[in-house]
């Protein structure tokens, strides 16, 4: 193998990081057919592709991601050295990127990423995205981490690491003024309900606490995403099955109420990552942390 040059190893790493040829070539100024010839000129240097197209798109192999993982933390801290001698500060401004999927609570998150925010050396890029897209940035190392409700799969191919951050559990949250009198189901014999869609597993907890009482739900929504059925909670006058935190402000400022917490149901919060030499410190020092509720 030649001697590494360290010129196309960063524009590597910039078409790596944009996820595409053209943005990359635009944010460098140059043309889209010198950098793919330097590209292919590291490949060639490294003896292996780094680099496959799928469906039109840039995806990185194997080895594009080791390449990578390096890449990151050699630029990172050149940055952070250039940075200290140019200011004689540091360290330089972390970017930190995170997907949250889009069916999870919004208030979790927030509360989540809170501790980043007074760090003026931090800089937030945050995504709202389906898991498996998530999923593939995160491969792709142009996320550091994902936020999920939804544990990931073993996949041998791609040696997720899920961090449990927090059980919330779950209720029946519903409008002011309508506590039930007696045991469930009593008193919910002509209520509506805003549920979470199927497949999920709150939904299926939901199902099967109403079959142990023969309860027949009157469903007035099916809802996937989280931010949708905290506005339905809020505004349909139905009861609705979540998160307390998914409806945090609403409870405090009386809008909804907390019925009933179903007994053994809790939504689960994940802060999925893949392994790589080069994290963020701001990220590893959140993850340490672990949930703020």
């Amino acid at each position: 193998m030649s001697r590494l040059n360290y010129h196309h190893l960063y524009y590597f790493w910039r078409v790596a990081r944009a996820g595409n040829l053209s943005q990359a070539a635009r944010e460098l100024h140059v043309a889209q057919s010198a950098l793919s010839s330097q590209i292919k000129q590291l490949e060639h240097s490294l003896g292996h592709d780094l680099f496959a197209r799928e469906g039109g798109r840039l995806q990185l192999t194997e080895w594009g991601q080791r390449a990578l993982a390096y890449a990151d933390e050699i630029f990172t801290r050149g940055e952070e050295l250039s940075s200290l001698a140019r200011q004689g500060e540091g360290p330089a401004l972390q970017v930190v990127r995170v997907g949250v999927v889009s069916t999870m609570s919004r208030n979790f998150a927030d509360s989540f990423l809170a501790p980043l925010l007074p760090d003026r050396n931090v800089r937030l890029v945050v995504q709202s995205r389906g898991i498996a897209e998530l999923l593939d940035a995160l491969a792709a190392h142009t996320l550091d981490v994902v936020l999920s409700n939804i544990n990931v799969a073993v996949n041998p191919s791609r040696p997720w690491q899920a961090r449990l951050l927090a059980r919330q559990p779950v209720s029946v949250i519903g409008p002011p003024g309508r506590k039930p009198r007696g045991r469930f189901p009593k008193g919910f014999e002509t209520a509506r309900w805003v549920l979470p869609s199927m497949p999920s597993e709150t939904r299926s907890a939901f199902d099967a606490f109403c079959s142990l009482w023969q309860y027949e739900p009157d469903i007035l929504a099916e809802v996937e995403d989280m931010a949708m059925l905290r506005l339905l909670a809020r505004d349909s006058g139905a009861f609705a099955i979540l998160p307390p935190v998914v409806v945090r402000d609403e409870l405090r400022r009386g809008e909804l109420r907390e019925y009933l917490a179903l007994p053994d149901v809790a939504e689960n919060f994940y802060a999925v990552t893949v392994k790589r030499s080069y994290q963020p410190a701001a990220l590893r020092a959140l993850l340490a942390r672990g949930s703020v509720l």
